[in-house]
Parts: C-alpha cells; sequence; structure tokens
C-alpha cells in the first residue's frame, strides 16, 4: 500500500508486540524492527480507518499503481489508477474490397497495396494509405498483381512477388520487386525467383522473406529465406518447416515466423525465430487456423496473431517465449491469405482481408489496443 507515514512507532511494545489498545494488533518480528520503526506493515484492521494518499501531482499510471486511489491537492481531484481491457474496434473502411493484398505499417500509418476483386481478373495496382481514421489513394504500382510479400513502411515499404494472371486458377507469376517513398513506386532489383503467397519482416533496407510458394505443376514452398539489403536479395538460413502463408514480424536480424496455410501437413501452430543467420522452433501458437494477420511492426518478441481461416476470431500474444490467447477477440472474423496487418503488439491494425478464404475480401478496418493502466478522476457522474 506504499509508505506508511502515520506515526505508530510508538505503539511497538519492547517485546515485538503491538499496543491492542489503539486499535493495532499483531506481532513483529525483530528482524523487521528497526530504531523502533515499522518497515513491512501492510496492513490496518477496519478500526484504525483507511488511507488516500495526497499528493502535488498524479501517481503515474503503471501496472504497480494499479487500483491506488490518491488526492491531487494541485487539481482538487480525487482520483485513481484503473485497468482497460485490450480489445478491437472498428476504424475506416477501405474504398475496395480487395481480396490478396500486401500490407505493412502502423496503426495509424498503414499502406496496403494490389490484390483483386471477388470477380477475378483482373489484378489491381492499387494503394491505399490510412493515417489512424480514413484511407486515401496512394501512387500505383507498376505491376499489377496478388498474394505478394511485403514488409516496411507507409513511407518506406516494398513489395515482391505474386500471381498475375488468372484463368480457372492462378496462372501466371512474377518476380518483381518495388519500393514505395510515400507517394510512388519503383521497379528495383527482382526477387530472382516466382514466388507467391508467403511472409515478410524487416524494413525496405533490411528485409526478410518468410516462406511462401514457388508456382509450378506441383507447388513447393521454399526452405530457403532470401534477405533484401535495399539493393539485393541474397540467401538466408534455411527455415525448418516449410510452408506459404507464413506470417513474419520483427527485423531481419531478429525475425518471428509463425503459422502457415494448408498444405500436406496442414495448418500448423509452428512458430520459429530468426537470428540473422538460422532457425529455430520455439513453443508453438495455440490455434490451429490458416491465412492469419500478424502485427508486421511488432517484434521477435512481442507480437500479435489473429484471425485466420476456418473462420475465427481469435487473438493470440507472443512474449518471447510463450503463446497466450489474448480475451480480445475481432468484431469480424476474417483471414487473409497475403501477409497483410500492421502496428505493434498493443496497437494492431488488420485492414481488409478475406471472409472465407479464398473467397470475397471485405473493406472493413479493424483496430486493436492493448490492455492498458490510466489515471481516472472520480465523480459523482
Amino acid at each position: 500500500m506504499g509508505t506508511i507515514t502515520r506515526s505508530i512507532a510508538n505503539n511497538v511494545l519492547s517485546n515485538g508486540t503491538i499496543d491492542a489498545t489503539d486499535g493495532l494488533t499483531g506481532t513483529i518480528p525483530a528482524s523487521n524492527l528497526n530504531n523502533a520503526s515499522i518497515s513491512n506493515l501492510t496492513a490496518f484492521p477496519a478500526t484504525v480507518g483507511d488511507f488516500v494518499e495526497a499528493t502535488a501531482s498524479d501517481v503515474p499510471a503503471s501496472p504497480s499503481t494499479l487500483g491506488q486511489l490518491f488526492y491531487n491537492t494541485t487539481t482538487g481531484q480525487l482520483k485513481g489508477n484503473s485497468f482497460t481491457a485490450a480489445a478491437w474496434a472498428s476504424g475506416g473502411n477501405l474504398s475496395n474490397s480487395f481480396a490478396g493484398r500486401a500490407g505493412f505499417g502502423t496503426q495509424t500509418a498503414t499502406l496496403v497495396a494490389t490484390g483483386y476483386p471477388p470477380s477475378l481478373p483482373p489484378f489491381s495496382t492499387a494503394t491505399e494509405e490510412y493515417d489512424g481514421s480514413s484511407w486515401t489513394s496512394g501512387g500505383a504500382a507498376n505491376t499489377a498483381r496478388g498474394n505478394a510479400l511485403s514488409f516496411g513502411t507507409q513511407t518506406a515499404g516494398t513489395i515482391f512477388g505474386g500471381a498475375t494472371a488468372f484463368s480457372a486458377g492462378f496462372t501466371a507469376f512474377t518476380d518483381v520487386t518495388e519500393e514505395y517513398n510515400g507517394s510512388a513506386w519503383t521497379t528495383v532489383n527482382p526477387y530472382g525467383e516466382n514466388i507467391w503467397y508467403g511472409g515478410g519482416a524487416g524494413t525496405q533496407t533490411a528485409g526478410l522473406q518468410i516462406g511462401g510458394l514457388f508456382p509450378s505443376s506441383s507447388p513447393t514452398s521454399p526452405a530457403t529465406t532470401k534477405e533484401y539489403d535495399g539493393t539485393n536479395w541474397t540467401s538466408g538460413g534455411n527455415i525448418n518447416t516449410v510452408g506459404n502463408a507464413r506470417r513474419g514480424s520483427g527485423t531481419q536480424t531478429a525475425a518471428l515466423a509463425a503459422s502457415k496455410a494448408p498444405g500436406p501437413s496442414g495448418p500448423t501452430t509452428v512458430t520459429e525465430e530468426y537470428n540473422g543467420t538460422s532457425w529455430t522452433s520455439v513453443n508453438p501458437s495455440n490455434t490451429t487456423s490458416a491465412y492469419r494477420g500478424v502485427s508486421t511492426g511488432g517484434s521477435q518478441t512481442a507480437s500479435l496473431l489473429f484471425g485466420g481461416s476456418p473462420s475465427t476470431t481469435v487473438t493470440e500474444e507472443y512474449d518471447g517465449i510463450s503463446w497466450a490467447i489474448n480475451p480480445a477477440t475481432l468484431g469480424t472474423p476474417v483471414g487473409s491469405s497475403s501477409q497483410i496487418g500492421g502496428g505493434t503488439a498493443t496497437a494492431a491494425i488488420f485492414p481488409g482481408g478475406e471472409l472465407n478464404p479464398p473467397g470475397a475480401g471485405t473493406n472493413i478496418t479493424q483496430e486493436y489496443t492493448g490492455a492498458f493502466v490510466s489515471t481516472k478522476t472520480l465523480t459523482t457522474s
């Protein structure tokens, strides 16, 4: 309950007991007596009365001060530090209900690009930018595609690969890499192989490809990850569990790979961490669901997975050791065939997605706010 300022030292008797005549009872161990002061008294009986701290400024809101009441003598207000649970809420709607988009960024500065309408084809070059409340059109990509891989920020992002044609199935693919500078896309050095349907992590100058598919009559998932330095692609360490629709967050030298789409082994809860050289399998996630969203701006020690197919509203949070089911659930169950999502483990965003992968896209935006402690003013209303 904090530091006790009420003078009760004279109530400690010479034998180490408390003078019960003043409403205090109990025995104090000799080790806790120092010059007749009490250092570990943590509770008062009701007969003594309750205490509210008087302070000239607010007590800082933190987990350690949760539930603490205090009187701010400067403002003349009674206040307390209260808990607000994590929750998902609706954000501004996207302009287009495309599926297969690439995306990245923060909750207040997100970008989605390319994709395809429910009618398939044509593929799109459209880019949309989010400012935390509404979406506006950005510069068009040079290559129309869907299910591209991506990483970066709203003003320095990268997309690569993807499908470019559809005729009773996806039939043509690309290795084209494009960079976005906040207003326009520029075609740069290609990935080197046609790839689609995977994940990424990192920045425009230090990016990482995670999983995906090499299209062919018998599509295969690459075990090798590739690293991007802003100019060239080079091979990185081999991932242990190959698969498409892997979800990535973190940096090029401290990345997290989670989830996987259906394949020979079906969806997986396998999670791996990358140190810039090699991948290590760590504790799995809890929900066996594919096409999930991820906090692309999260870190190897603090990331979120959310949504997925079959339709689920489940959110999971990773703390660098294990995944835990978060009590906050999506308002609308959405999955994503491409890696979209953004933000951090405390402020994430799920822009669009697919209502029933690989079905129709949606234009809804869902925003996540993590649990927090804040200072509230107590009133009679």
